[in-house]
């Protein structure tokens, strides 16, 4: 029997122990991807393109966390999971970056090509076995670049380190910088990467909005009902948030006892 998963902007269709989904013209860079991670535990095998023009993945059995986040995804052995995971997923794809070509992609790369970003890596994208991040799915976005492009929006989804009035988060401002601390310790963010968070986890935001305001533009009913419900506006508060927070989320960061425990 066919089961309709949320699929955000796509509509994703459940069928036994394998899903449906709509292709783009960056889908051969995915498909591509997903052939190189075949054996990775967290991702799902790309089996073919059907006649219809949509593509044929193993369903990863699981729950999929929406917003406000579960009390499995809003864990932290979720969290810590969530950082292991990335940082697994990373490691996998670190030699297939250098080879891997540059256009193609639905975004552009960024320099310094180090991995494939996931580029979406959030709650809502990843598969708990339980409170334990056990898979990732929805490479629509994933495009060579940096790790730390990846690890900034990932932290920010997870923690997250969302604005006060934003109903989608939790926790005090001490709560977040602990999360925040816990997901770059088990991810194993070294010294360079924790000072440029902050300042990579608000630019990523920003460029999340403006993808929003060209795809809206561009013709998407999704992208457009984003912006009508105000998810941008909720977004950039969350930015200003972290801008003005910065330092207690830097002086987390930065204090020796934060990097014990490794990835």
């Amino acid at each position: 029997m066919a089961e309709i998963l949320n699929g955000g902007v796509n509509q994703v269709l459940r069928l036994g122990d394998r899903v449906r989904r709509p292709t783009g013209f960056w889908s051969p860079r995915v498909h591509d991807l997903l052939r190189h991670l075949d054996g990775f535990p967290g991702s799902p095998r790309f089996h073919e393109v059907a006649a219809d023009g949509f593509e044929i993945l193993d369903f990863l059995p699981g729950e999929v966390s929406d917003y406000p986040p579960t009390a499995a995804a809003a864990s932290t052995p979720a969290l810590l999971s969530a950082a292991s995971l990335l940082r697994a997923y990373h490691d996998a794809v670190a030699g297939y970056a250098r080879h891997a070509p540059r256009d193609g992609w639905q975004v552009p790369a960024r320099e310094p090509v180090e991995v494939i970003c996931h580029g979406d890596y959030a709650p809502h994208n990843c598969v708990l076995t339980g409170d334990r991040v056990t898979g990732m799915i929805d490479f629509d976005y994933a495009m060579p670049g940096p790790r730390l492009w990846d690890v900034a929006f990932a932290a920010y989804r997870w923690v997250p380190l969302t604005a006060p009035g934003n109903t989608d988060g939790f926790g005090t401002l001490a709560e977040q910088a602990a999360r925040l601390r816990l997901f770059c310790d088990r991810y194993g963010l070294d010294p360079a990467g924790r000072r440029a968070l902050i300042d990579t986890m608000i630019a990523r935001i920003h460029w999340l909005v403006d993808v929003m305001h060209a795809r809206a533009a561009a013709g998407s009913e999704a992208f457009a009902s984003h912006l009508a419900d105000g998810h941008h506006l909720q977004y950039l508060g969350d930015a200003e948030h972290i801008s003005s927070r910065r330092s207690t989320y830097e002086r987390a960061l930065s204090e020796p006892e934060a990097r014990g425990s490794g990835a």
